[in-house]
């Protein structure tokens, strides 16, 4: 099975690039944040728990994270390889995410950042927020996700460089030629 985490702030453009890796490497797509919305948009006991927990630009906890994403992957045991969107957010997640995959005699290949600044981000959130009216793109909520990737969530990185499967691209500039970058990284598994 061949994994990957793809990293960066909101709006860095996980998703889109999430695509088209998905359809070149007919890998599977786990976001946290999908997952998330699913369970808000039925109206789940969890997605009211963590409506509330999103709608004050805080993180869900681990073990509702883990837990969710864990019963994703088990739903997919054919899979040849699964690309991680938005998670792990934290260290913990992280080794997590490491155990349950060495349990399944799995692990993450590479880690692939994508590099955006905050201006960027800003640019493209608020353009997103026209076209999809997501509740986590109020200006609000935003500032807070993107003060909680810079201070919380990027430390995660240090803890993938040490295992050497960090690779950083740069996440401006046209879809295409990110997209490339990242093929040139994926393709060396």
């Amino acid at each position: 099975m061949l994994n990957f985490v793809l990293f960066g702030p909101p709006g860095a453009g996980k998703g889109t690039q999430s695509e088209k890796l998905i359809a070149r490497y007919q890998l599977n797509h786990i976001s946290t944040g999908d997952i998330f919305r699913a369970h808000i948009s039925n109206q789940t006991p969890l997605g009211q728990q963590v409506s509330a927990l999103i709608a004050d630009g805080q993180l869900v906890p681990d073990a509702i994270t883990i837990a969710m994403l864990e019963e994703e992957v088990e739903k997919n045991p054919g899979a040849k390889g699964f690309i991680f969107d938005g998670f792990p957010r934290t260290v913990a997640q992280a080794a997590a995410l490491d155990e349950f995959l060495e349990s399944k005699g799995s692990s993450i290949a590479a880690v692939i950042a994508l590099d955006v600044d905050q201006e960027e981000l800003t640019k493209r959130i608020a353009e997103r927020q026209k076209l999809t009216n997501r509740v986590d793109d109020q200006a609000d909520k935003l500032q807070k996700r993107i003060e909680e990737y810079f201070s919380k969530t990027i430390h995660v990185l240090p803890y993938y460089e040490a295992q050497n499967k960090l690779s950083k691209v740069n996440g401006i500039g046209k879809i295409d030629d990110i997209f490339a970058e990242l093929c040139e990284v994926v393709d060396k598994y």
